[in-house]
């Protein structure tokens, strides 16, 4: 197998192991507060809500120390054990008990920047200036698979339910448990790459790939990673990249967690309003796919950059936010476990909600393609620290919002999304032109990144 072929393989395995762990987490995530709202009446007391905000709030801290973890055991490792603590957070839902839903809830966090922090590590190992918008976008629509087939399963297994029983949850969470566990598997598969480097260069990615090297070097390497990931927090480029990281962590709160409640608490949707959670996260996986696909095929052809595309994210968000303001009762994403009867500006429609939720995936993977297209190509030999950073940033927000979702109505959590979403739109822009000057300067044609 050359080169070429065996990082492109690399990028498929990445992209189809994380595709299972995140059919059953998201879909955990999905179905996470209805699951515990029909729970509240036993000695669970739990909330899937606060559970978010622990799983990002962690998340956040702990990208600290994430780039450090990985030059330490390699990025291989630390998917497997990421992955392995995925799977026991799923595997809590079974036997729910409060105390180990939110110690797994700790726990996850603190994988889920180690995982993160590898997988940016290993897509920008295993692509180059040419190919990392082309392994950006195959990578992200095979993620986003997994909220295709989860969600196809919920559908069809609560369609007309409108209570959620003890063995139909008991069901789904074993089902996905196995799920996530296979994908856990698939990263055993992923190839090393050979170092091509003379002896006196360094590169950052290629050294946190090794394995040969000394416990003392690894420990050299892990502090000269965090220091890395300090200096870089404090760049131009990043700061104004936070803006817009900043703007995918409320929305990736909104579309993965909040969205789905709201949609599940309204009672003018009858019997159906527990299977549509299923049928949203379906469209949501669809627009993820679609803009994935797209953006991953087109990278190459593209000769206005990434600008134009993140211009898209924004405009079908706004939309999506305006339809969804109109369509879905205020207090729908803090409604009780009997719902609301409440009506927005016009009767809830099913098929508008459905088609919000394509929207909300299909802007989603514009902005995240574009991110990590640009990191990968602005920090290729800094990935570790770069990806931790943009994680560190996207789930201290995610955090945020899943925190202020227990409280805050409908129209101000929308209001919120758009105003961030506006300036990180800009931010991007900026760092984006100043990314296009520099690859003027060195010769090379803007079309390619």
């Amino acid at each position: 197998m050359s080169p070429a072929s065996k990082k492109l393989f690399n990028i498929i395995i990445l992209g189809l192991s994380f595709m299972f762990i995140f059919t059953a987490f998201q879909t955990c995530g999905n179905i996470a507060q209805t699951v515990i709202t029909n729970l509240n009446s036993t000695d669970f007391h739990g909330s899937g809500y606060t559970s978010m905000s622990i799983i990002y709030g962690v998340f956040s801290a702990s990208n600290l120390i994430s780039p450090s973890v990985v030059a330490l055991v390699g990025p291989q490792l630390s998917m497997v054990v990421s992955g392995v603590f995925y799977s026991l957070y799923i595997a809590v839902f079974i036997q729910p008990a409060t105390w180990a839903f939110y110690t797994a809830s700790v726990f996850i966090g603190i994988a889920a920047a180690v995982l993160w922090t590898a997988q940016g590590n290993c897509l920008t190992v295993n692509s180059d200036e040419n190919t990392i918008g082309r392994n950006s976008g195959v990578f992200w629509a095979l993620l986003q698979s997994s909220l295709f087939f989860g969600n196809l399963y919920i559908y069809f297994a609560w369609q007309g339910k409108t209570h959620i029983s003890e063995s139909d949850r008991r069901t789904v969470f074993i089902a996905l448990t196995v799920i996530s566990l296979v994908g856990t598997v698939l990263f055993f598969l992923i190839r090393k790459q050979e170092d091509t480097k003379a002896p006196g260069e360094e590169d950052s990615a290629n050294e946190i790939l090794g394995d040969s090297s000394s416990a003392q070097n690894r420990l050299t390497r892990a502090v000269a990673a965090f220091k890395k990931s300090i200096k870089l927090s404090f760049t131009k480029e990043i700061l104004l990249l936070s803006v817009t990281t900043a703007y995918t962590g409320l929305e990736l709160t909104f579309f993965s967690g909040v969205y789905g409640t709201c949609i599940g608490a309204v009672n003018r949707f009858g019997s159906e309003e527990k299977s549509l959670i299923g049928l949203s996260g379906i469209f949501t996986g669809v627009g993820e796919i679609l803009g994935g696909g797209i953006f991953g095929l087109l990278s190459k052809s593209n000769r206005f950059g990434r600008n134009p595309i993140v211009m898209l994210g924004i405009l079908v968000h706004f939309i999506a936010f305006y339809l969804i303001f109109f369509n879905m009762p205020n207090d729908a994403p803090i409604a009780p476990m009997e719902g609301t009867d409440d009506v927005a500006y016009m009767i809830p429609s099913k098929e508008v909600a459905i088609f919000c939720s394509f929207l909300l995936g299909l802007g989603d993977s514009c902005f995240n393609t574009q991110l990590l297209s640009i990191l990968g190509f602005l920090y290729s030999e800094d990935s570790a620290p770069a990806f931790a950073i943009f994680k560190f940033v996207q789930s201290i927000c995610a955090a945020v919002a899943y925190f202020y979702s227990n409280y805050f109505l409908l129209q101000w959590q929308l209001l919120i999304m758009v105003v961030v979403g506006f300036f990180g739109t800009i931010t991007f822009f900026l760092v984006e032109w100043e990314a296009a000057a520099a690859l003027t300067a060195r010769g090379s044609d803007y079309s390619s990144i």
